[in-house]
């Protein structure tokens, strides 16, 4: 029903800036929000951002206050993820979600291939 494709993923060094993009589409009409998630190596999937549709609320984990930025195009349904101060415990594939319900406890439904993101020392 909806359809996510993210890009933008590479290798960087730390300090250094990445952007993330992922294109929705489908029945577009029915996202209520989307965010991002990230999961390392033996490490469980975690939230890292994300955004409510309708009026741009936005959600960060701790671990990326002040470095990362959300932001969408509510029209192209397209989501971003501005990257700064890049840490190498940021390295992780990072994973483009959207939610068809109001509320970010509903959960999300949909998700992306993921994009691998790389943060050398």
């Amino acid at each position: 029903q909806v359809q996510l494709v993210e890009s933008g993923g590479g290798l960087v060094q730390a300090g250094g800036s990445l952007r993330l993009s992922c294109a929705a589409s489908g029945r577009t009409f029915s996202i209520y929000g989307m965010g991002w998630f990230r999961q390392a190596p033996g490490k469980e999937r975690e939230f890292v951002a994300g955004i409510s549709w309708m009026v741009g609320n936005t959600y960060y984990a701790d671990s990326v206050k002040g470095r990362f930025t959300i932001s969408r195009d509510n029209v192209r349904y397209t989501l971003v993820l501005q990257m700064n101060s890049l840490k190498p415990e940021d390295t992780a594939v990072y994973y483009c979600a959207a939610r068809d319900a109001p509320g970010v406890s509903s959960g999300y439904q949909y998700w992306g291939q993921g994009t691998q993101v790389t943060v050398s020392s």
